[in-house]
């Protein structure tokens, strides 16, 4: 892995440096490309495909049918009883392609959180997970394989970027989720996807037009998508400005994630290289224009460093940003990673800079971690290859108690975090 300074102005990909302020971005090697699936196709382009084999165009309709909405996978052919058995493995072959080879497979939390390694046809590799609360079922997925952002204290970030995933390998993690949770694989029993985050591997917005793609999918309903509400995906960024103000003329009303961690560029410089780029104004300026266009309050995300940037002073200048602003803060005790010898910010610690913010009138939450005794939690995932050890670090554990203390009663948000009132 060598660190580079990008090249590229589009949106879509890893984004550019001006002369003279270079962008420390970190890439590795370049896979290929993923095999083309429903996924990736318009419902013109499937139909074209299904004709192209000698079948009537909706044979597509309903492959994609038994996709969507049926969850079944191309290796179960015989649950498609409405296909005639001599014409289903030409259409599973050119519409549900293998995309991605589970690897590995962990749970933890009683079952209720579940992380698989996976590993894509050409050999590059990405994990997701799925958690399971009392009142829904979010899946967090992975957009790229690694990411090229280069953030010090999060595991993909040193592990590099190999290369941004398609649409359908995007969707694949989602259908994936879905389909363990109708089949009851999780602890719990049967239940029902209703929460996507954009949190897992990569840079969403560095891969913009697979994840656009995916997130219409991801919403539109059978035989086109899963059919799931807008209002139950987040999609999370570093602060790629264009794309974000890109992202609120799609008319999607997805929730924005602004990943901040500091509220100086000095410091925001070190934790989150990008800012080097687009600065703190620029990204919060470009947020408020998405709160505004969408009506969707912004989610800013803050990973509490234990010396680092969880002082009451950066609490305050955290809160200045973002008074009278259609935003909420997200704190997220940083989790353990192999690369950084950083650690979470000690509970008396969390506990002043969460007083600081409430006193200033943020509402502002604590992520009820899930997933680190198997490196599952935010910040965690860098798919290790098949036999090496996982980390299974157990941090003081400090969450439930820490929401008592501090008073919440109850509210929650998407995945999992407790509000503070």
């Amino acid at each position: 892995m060598t660190a580079t300074t990008a090249e590229s102005g589009r949106p879509d990909q890893p984004p550019t440096a001006e002369a003279g302020r270079p962008v420390r971005l970190t890439l590795t090697r370049r896979a290929g490309r993923a095999p083309r699936h429903l996924a990736d196709l318009t419902q013109q382009e499937r139909r074209d495909v299904a004709v192209s084999l000698g079948q009537p165009a909706f044979r597509a309709d309903q492959v994609a049918r038994h996709y969507y909405a049926r969850l079944i996978a191309a290796d179960e052919p015989e649950a498609m009883t409405d296909l005639p058995e001599r014409d289903r493995q030409p259409l599973l072959d050119a519409l549900l392609p293998r995309l991605l080879v589970p690897v590995r497979t962990l749970s933890c939390d009683d079952g209720l959180t579940r992380k698989t390694a996976w590993r894509t046809v050409d050999g590059a590799s990405l994990e997701s997970v799925i958690m399971r609360y009392p009142d829904r079922a979010t899946v967090c997925v992975s957009s790229q394989a690694g990411c090229g952002m280069g953030c010090p204290f999060c595991a993909t970030g040193q592990g590099g970027l190999t290369r941004n995933l398609s649409t359908a390998e995007i969707v694949e993690q989602v259908v994936h989720a879905a389909r363990v949770l109708r089949r009851r694989e999780l602890a719990g029993g049967e239940t029902r996807l209703s929460n996507v985050v954009f949190m897992g591997m990569g840079e969403p917005l560095a891969n913009y037009a697979a994840v656009i793609a995916a997130l219409r999918r991801l919403t539109a309903h059978p035989p086109d998508g899963l059919g799931l509400s807008a209002r139950g995906l987040t999609v999370s960024t570093v602060g790629l400005v264009p794309a974000i103000r890109r992202l609120a003329g799609e008319g999607l009303p997805v929730t924005l994630a602004v990943s901040l961690h500091a509220p100086d560029d000095v410091l925001r410089n070190e934790l989150v290289p990008i800012n080097t780029r687009w600065p703190v104004v620029e990204v919060l300026a470009a947020a408020w224009e998405y709160a505004e266009m969408t009506g969707r309050r912004v989610s800013v995300e803050y990973a509490l460093i234990d010396g680092v940037n969880d002082d009451v002073g950066r609490a305050d200048a955290l809160a200045d940003l973002l008074v009278g602003r259609l935003a909420h803060v997200n704190l997220i005790p940083l989790n353990p990673t192999g690369g950084s010898s950083w650690r979470a910010s000690a509970p008396a610690g969390q506990r002043a800079f969460v007083r600081r913010l409430r006193d200033r009138g943020i509402v502002t939450t604590v992520r009820d971690t899930r997933g680190r005794e198997i490196a599952a939690a935010c910040g965690q995932l860098a798919a290790e290859p098949a036999g090496k050890p996982e980390r299974r670090d157990r941090p003081e554990q400090v969450g439930s108690d820490r929401l008592v203390e501090f008073g919440a009663v109850g509210s929650t948000t998407p995945d999992g975090d407790r509000v503070l009132r």
